[in-house]
């Protein structure tokens, strides 16, 4: 199969192989001519698209054309624009699907003390500030022989804030931090300040609120004489403790997992994105929960999320989040669709209508019961929206502090980049996989090939449950684990 025509109401095709100019495909019935050479992930005209009439993909409009388009010609950015704009008016109309019927699962994770579910037992250090990010990396390496056991790993995760920082990106930057201490994964943290920055440490307690003393230690380092030696030492309480912990067999219907696309190409919407799609009506029909973010990029796709909200409030919510988002592009002096990227282009997506289109099949067909704010935890089961913008590692950072216990990652390009809970790299087609396999987990592309999208979310399901027992994904395999924090404002 050359091509596929993802809706029967498409006036283009997905090129699933580089195809030559001359040669010919079959859609809607009708032999077409290739007028040009078109590359995998790229859109063909399948009849004459006029000036000013609309391009549907994915069943609905994703551009307009601005030339006379033949039929078999090269569908991109020269001969279509965006029809997107700031302001939008939405209607909630409610529609509901069925989810498939899924055989109870567990996995092997830990039981903390408050009874929440976590698949990893790690200690994490966390910068209360940038200024200690070179103490944290000493007490990090000098406490890497208390890794045995089931304590398996301390990881410290620096950034530049936390101090000169003011207003929403100071509350921000608390916010963010103290949700990650509060992480089930970390099963000792140690929270690192330095005692004069504008993120106090009575501020940041307030902020974190009621902790377990035995699970959670505080260093000021401008108080001791030695601050790595005293960080050590409070590593190895941390360790004792961690230590105790061992796996148990828990509920599918207990974790919580993240999604989020990047290095997109034009078989994202086609390949992996809904099969995280069917991942995420599975995991929601065993009771599990699933978290869905990139505001940016469901841009010119809203209503399809939009309809699927379970009630009014949960409608006005999700409106609430897209403009405000785009009052955000707007009050900075940018439009709304300047997107998607220069590699997402050379992939084959040509506006964001085209990429949120593909970008929402990450939500599958399930209710969406609750939307978040920034760093705000998951609190009901279901799918979830989660505040934040289309960065990699900004949004994979806030997928971690709203309490996912491991992210899905579906990518076209590739990317090394992992998030403090276990990152999952999908990639959309083969040849991705077979070249970086020291960076993709799971491979899609297959169902460009073939398989069903419904196997592939089993196939998919089953894979989330060995990650979620303790398998190591690429990017843990590296020690690669990051941070990135949301900023807006003025750095003093």
């Amino acid at each position: 199969m050359q091509t596929i025509r993802i809706h029967p109401s498409d006036n283009v095709v997905v090129a699933l192989e580089d195809i030559t100019q001359g040669s010919h495909i079959t859609a809607g019935n009708k032999d077409i001519t290739i007028t040009e050479p078109v590359r995998r992930g790229h859109k063909i005209a399948i009849c004459d698209i006029m000036k000013g009439e609309p391009v549907v993909k994915y069943g609905n409009s994703i551009a307009v054309a601005v030339d006379d388009i033949k039929a078999g010609s090269w569908v991109h950015t020269h001969n279509v624009k965006t029809q997107l704009k700031e302001d939008g008016e939405y209607v909630y109309d409610h529609k509901v699907y069925d989810l498939p019927e899924v055989a109870p699962r567990t996995f092997s994770g830990y039981r903390r003390k408050d009874g929440r579910a976590a698949i990893r037992n790690e200690i994490w250090i966390i910068p209360i500030v940038g200024c200690v990010n070179g103490i944290a990396k000493q007490i990090t390496e000098q406490t890497k022989e208390l890794v045995k056991g089931t304590v398996e790993g301390i990881y410290y995760f620096p950034h530049p804030f936390g101090c000169s920082q003011l207003g929403d990106d100071l509350k921000q930057t608390k916010k963010l931090l103290a949700s990650l201490v509060r992480h089930p994964n970390a099963g000792g943290v140690l929270c690192l300040s330095l005692g004069c920055e504008n993120l106090t440490l009575p501020m940041f307690l307030e902020e974190l609120g009621d902790y377990d003393p035995e699970r959670v230690k505080f260093l000021t380092c401008q108080d001791v004489e030695d601050d790595v030696e005293a960080g050590v030492g409070l590593i190895r309480e941390l360790a004792e403790s961690v230590g105790r912990y061992s796996r148990e067999d828990i509920p599918a219907s207990e974790l919580v997992v993240g999604m989020k696309c990047g290095g997109s190409d034009g078989l994202s919407g086609i390949t992996a994105n809904p099969a995280v799609g069917r991942f995420s009506d599975r995991l929601i029909a065993l009771g599990g929960s699933t978290v869905l973010t990139e505001v940016p990029e469901m841009f010119g796709a809203e209503n399809i999320l939009f309809s699927r909200c379970r009630d009014q409030d949960v409608f006005d919510k999700a409106v609430a989040m897209v403009n405000d988002f785009k009052e955000y592009f707007v009050s900075h002096g940018q439009v709304v669709y300047e997107n998607p990227s220069p590699g997402n282009k050379e992939g084959g997506i040509t506006t964001l209508e085209d990429k949120s289109c593909g970008c929402v099949q990450k939500g599958g067909s399930a209710q969406i019961v609750d939307v978040l704010k920034y760093a705000e935890p998951v609190t009901k089961k279901g799918l979830n929206i989660l505040s934040g913008p289309g960065n990699d590692l900004v949004s994979a950072t806030d997928l971690t502090a709203a309490g996912a216990h491991l992210i899905l990652f579906t990518t076209g390009r590739g990317t090394p980049f992992g998030a403090p809970a276990p990152t999952v790299k999908i990639s959309t087609n083969t040849a991705l996989y077979e070249k970086k396999k020291s960076w993709i987990d799971f491979n899609a592309g297959s169902i460009a090939q073939g398989e069903d999208l419904d196997d592939a979310g089993s196939r998919l399901l089953d894979f989330v449950m060995e990650i979620a027992s303790g398998k190591l994904t690429k990017t843990e395999e590296h020690g690669i684990r990051e941070i990135s924090i949301f900023k807006d404002g003025v750095v003093l």
